[in-house]
């Protein structure tokens, strides 16, 4: 037991660690719309349209049926929304960019900048070579996840999420509510997928695969944080000298 707590606090601490400064940037609509396509992009090639693959691969690789059942009811609702959303979440995401007006061709062949095409080779080589173990916890923990993780699992976490009409993309970019069904069907089913990757990984993982897990945990947070930063400079925030977002000069 005394392993498995030691295991969970040290996921918990590199998770609490994902947060970026430029993220206010982004959230209290500093980035200029004509940039924004950029962020969007980005996310969606370095992962949200692969996401369903990036679980299915610990699925594939995972020996416990109790495991597989939750990482396949994961990955059915993300492929097909078939539980909540209607639809799968990839198409759900591109009603951002479409709600917003931008070319969707741009959407169809995105070339990945150089630290994102990076955070997405430390996904892949977690998720692909390493054991379930460390497939889950990148896929489901970490990506899925948010610094807020610790208070999700201890009950505390903030129960009732703001309105739809202070979402970022409606407030300062006027998104219509209409194209924020993705967001609908996170708050739908987010915290199920979240309590169920922590009993997965808590209850089957080995302890021999602990120290590899974390090890991939890192590598992907310090990716993730080099790919924020080239988002960010991409859509003309820095860092100023209080350390919060400022639009570029």
């Amino acid at each position: 037991m005394v392993v498995a707590d030691a295991f969970q606090e040290a996921l918990l601490r590199v998770m609490e660690q994902k947060t970026h400064w430029a993220w206010p940037g982004f959230t209290q609509g500093l980035v200029p719309k004509s940039l924004l396509h950029i962020h969007l992009e980005q996310e969606y090639a370095t992962y949200v349209r692969d996401f369903p693959v990036l679980v299915a691969r610990a699925y594939v690789q995972c020996p416990h049926p109790e495991v597989r059942r939750d990482l396949a009811e994961n990955i059915y609702e993300e492929e097909t929304g078939g539980m909540v959303a209607g639809r799968p979440h990839p198409e759900l995401f591109m009603e951002y960019p479409r709600g917003l007006g931008m070319d969707l061709r741009r959407f169809q062949n995105i070339p990945l900048m150089p630290a994102a095409q990076a955070y997405r080779d430390a996904i892949d080589n977690a998720t692909l070579h390493h054991g379930w173990e460390s497939a889950a916890a990148v896929s489901t923990i970490f990506i899925e996840g948010t610094s807020n993780e610790r208070a999700e699992l201890e009950g505390t976490a903030r129960k009732n999420p703001p309105p739809l009409s202070e979402h970022p993309l409606v407030k300062h970019y006027g998104l219509s509510e209409s194209h924020l069904a993705l967001t609908k069907a996170h708050r739908s089913v987010e915290g199920d997928h979240r309590l169920a990757a922590w009993r997965s990984l808590l209850g089957y993982a080995h302890p021999q695969c602990y120290s590899l897990v974390i090890d991939h945990m890192k590598r992907v947070l310090s990716a993730w944080l080099a790919y924020r930063d080239e988002v960010a400079h991409a859509c003309g925030l820095v860092q100023g000298a209080n350390g919060r977002p400022v639009v570029a000069a």
